[in-house]
This record gives structure tokens, sequence and C-alpha cells, in this order.
């Protein structure tokens, strides 16, 4: 497909190439994470300042980078109006770490503290965020880099975390106030008017020939990514943190939100022409981010790139004792729910709406006080999700990663999210390997405000 690339105007969504966060320590000790008020320069220099919530006042939060098998150690301090918890993304984190009020911890009251301490099993590419009250409290800003390096560097000339998240802006660039509309948690959620980009760290030149790793995060509350590249040819090597098999051509990456991409790119084009990170929709490419490309690097291109080191983590197979869940997503607009259950009891549409519910999996709304399924430690689970909903959804599983079970037979690369289009069925299998209590939601976070979570029991 050939794009018609242009560029955005504010509040039309324009794409910007903002400030880089100060590195958070690394060491063993405890380093303290506070979730204050702060501004962020958003949009370009005539609007003002946007006012949000972030991790030490700033959004994206502090880049908080490790190698594989060190402990995460960070002491949330909460300066917010109200309670909030961190979730650490795609992390194998051991269950009384994972944030999740109402099932790991409770929420952390203004003025309160909470300490984590995790260890990082996993080389990769992940995120922290609120999971409190998420669905405003990510739309404010309440997230952050989460990068758990391999323990040997790879072949590339930069090492590139690019965030693009989207935002619900008001004339004046600050935060449309606009939380929990009925109309965005019954439709694709909330979507914004201005696409942002974060690049750590901020790089706008290149060399022929030099060979990027891109570490792309959908922090999106709601909104679908597509992304492709100009000016440079590339290689999927790892999603939602675990490496591929083998490397697969890049022709244009789709990001649902929590979703995450390793990129290793190419420099292809010639001095003094420019590459570009564009987003797609339809047949226009938006530019995000442009780099002028200065000349060609002394060495000659390099050969495709081999694999990144494997993480450990059991593929699951399926077999004859394999236990099969069934989870079917019900509801929202153009969706037909009748009735579901919430709190226990059974309610008719009507009021499913009046208590802000609209969202079912296998028939119940928000979260219940009983597992959908208690599953033995070490069990494959084979999990048949079907979405009988007039929108897609971004499941995603906490303490875990999963493949998908194609119709062929085959198996897709681990993932933790999966973005499951309306009208489709689709079949993830994992092993059971990580005991506690672990929530299972959409992570187009308005749909799990309004119903669309429910949790596992392993052990």
């Amino acid at each position: 497909m050939t794009l018609n690339v242009t560029r955005r105007e504010m509040l039309g969504g324009i794409a910007a190439l903002a400030a880089v966060p100060a590195m958070a320590g690394t060491s063993g000790q405890m380093t303290i994470l506070t979730a204050r008020e702060g501004f962020a320069r958003l949009a370009p220099s005539e609007y003002p300042e946007t006012a949000i919530w972030g991790y030490d006042g700033g959004v994206p939060g502090p880049l908080i980078q490790l190698t594989q098998g060190q402990r995460l150690r960070r002491r949330l301090v909460n300066e917010l109006p109200q309670p909030t918890a961190v979730h650490w993304h795609g992390v194998r984190v051991e269950n009384a770490m994972d944030g999740v009020p109402g099932i790991t911890q409770d929420a952390v009251p203004t003025g309160g503290q909470f300490e984590y301490d995790c260890r990082m099993p996993d080389a990769g590419t992940f995120w922290y965020h609120s999971h409190n009250q998420s669905a405003e409290q990510v739309a404010r800003g309440l997230y952050g880099p989460l990068i758990v390096n391999e323990p040997q560097e790879g072949d590339v000339d930069h090492d590139l975390i690019v965030m693009v998240d989207d935002w619900r802006m008001t004339d004046t660039a600050q935060i449309h106030d606009s939380f929990n509309q009925m109309h965005d948690l019954s439709h694709a959620g909330r979507l914004g008017n201005y696409v942002h980009i974060e690049m750590i760290p901020k790089v706008t030149s290149l060399s022929r020939n030099d060979r990027l790793r891109v570490r792309f995060i959908n922090p999106s509350t709601d909104r679908i990514l597509r992304l492709r590249l100009r000016g440079m040819e590339g290689w999927v090597m790892a999603l939602d943190g675990m490496p591929l098999e083998t490397p697969q051509p890049l022709n244009g990456i789709v990001l649902a939100p929590a979703q995450r991409a390793d990129v290793f790119a190419d420099v292809t084009t010639e001095a003094p022409d420019t590459a570009m990170i564009l987003q797609q929709e339809g047949d226009k490419g938006y530019v995000l981010a442009e780099f002028t490309v200065t000349g060609d690097q002394s060495r000659s291109r390099r050969q495709a790139p081999v694999p990144l080191p494997p993480n450990p983590v059991e593929k699951a197979t399926v077999d004859a004792v394999t236990r099969q869940l069934p989870m079917t997503m019900e509801g929202g607009a153009m969706g037909g729910l009748r009735e579901g259950i919430y709190k226990g009891q059974m309610m008719g549409m009507r009021e499913l709406v009046e208590n802000g519910q609209v969202w079912t999996l296998n028939g119940v709304a928000g979260l219940p006080d009983a597992p959908f399924a208690e599953v033995s430690l070490g069990e494959t689970v084979q999990m048949s999700l079907k979405n009988e909903t007039a929108f897609p959804h971004a499941m995603h599983l906490h303490g875990h990663h999963f493949r998908e079970l194609r119709p062929d037979g085959t198996y897709g690369p681990l993932r933790d999210t999966l973005l499951v289009d309306r009208s489709q069925s689709r079949e993830i299998v994992f092993v059971a390997d990580n005991p506690g209590d672990w929530l299972f939601h959409c992570h187009m976070l308005s749909h799990q405000t309004a119903g669309m979570k429910t949790w596992l029991r392993v052990g």
C-alpha cells in the first residue's frame, strides 16, 4: 500500500517528540516512586503545559531499567486525590506484588505508601501503570516504561523506547474531564484527538546502515495503533516482551492498548532523506517521528538479525488432559445483551447501565467474589475466547504469558495481551505456573471499567 504522508495539526491529533524523563535508579535499594500532580509539555510551545497525574510528576514516569534476574524495589507514595496502585504490566511477578486492588492488595490511599519488591524473571519491554480507577488515572498520565535488559547487549547502534499515547484534550491542551461517559464505555472507549510520542532517548539524526532497536509501547486507554516505518527495513523481534523464535519481517504493526513490540530496524534511505515512524489510518500515514539521515556508516549493512535469547517461559501445548475454559464476551452498544449478573444479582440491561456496567464475561459484569475458575499449579489451560460484541477487545492475563492455538493447529508467539476482533473466536493456551489470584480483563480500560474483568485462581 502507498501511504499519503501528512503532518497533523492540533486537536486533529498532532504528534510530538517530547522531553526525556530521567532514568530511575537501578540499585537494590528501595527507591521512592511518587504519584502526584504535575505539568507536562505535551502540546507544541504555543499551547500551555498540560496538567497531568504522573509518577514523580512526569509523563511518562521515570524509566525503570534493570537486568534480567534483578529485583525491582519501589516504594509508592501517593500524593494524588484518589487511591492508587502500580501494576508491572507483563512481568511475571509474585502475586502479592501485582498491584491490583481488590485482588492482590488494597488501594493505597491519599498520603499512603506501599512497597513493591519483585524479581524480574524475563528480559524484554514492559511498562508500569495505575490499576485503580485506571480508565481515568492512566488517561491522566500514570504510566511509565519498564525495560529489563538481556545479560548481554545486542548488536544495535540505538536502543529507543517509543511510547505512543492517545489523549483527549481541550482546545487549551488540557486533559478533557469527560471520564466514564456511557457512550465511551459502551462503544470503542475513550478515544482522543491528540496523538503524542515519547522517545527515550531523544534521537533526531541517524546514519545510513544504522541499526535501531525500537521498543514500541501502546499505553493508550482504548486506541488501537497501526504503525509503519519509512526509510527503514525492520524485523519484529519480540511481542509483549517475549522474543520470537524467528524474527519476522516488518510490514506494519498493530498494537492494541498495553501491547508492545520490539523491532530491529536498519536505516536504508540515503542522505539527505528522512526516516520516519508513521501512524497509519486507512491510506494515510501521519508522521509521529522524523530522523534526518546524515550519511553512511563506515560499516556495511548487517545481515538479518538473529533471535533474541528466549525467556524461561514454558510453552504450553494442548493434549487430552488440558483444562478447557470457555470465555464469552458480551454486551456493549449493538451487542444485544439482555441481562447479566452484577454483584451476585441478575440484572436486566437497564439496571446494569444504571450501575455503569455494559459488558460481561461469561454472563458476569464486574469483578466477581469468586474466581471464574480454579486451576492447579502447573496445569495446562486452554481458554476459548468468543467475542459476541460489536467491538474489539484487548484481553490481558496477569502473571502469565500464553500462546494462541491457531485453527491450523500451529501455535502463535508468547503474549500477555491478545486483540480479539468483533465476532471473532480465538484460543489461547498457557501453563498456570504462577500461584495466586490473577486478573483477566479487557485492556480497553473503558471496557474494563464497565464490566469486562474477572479473575483466575492458581494453586
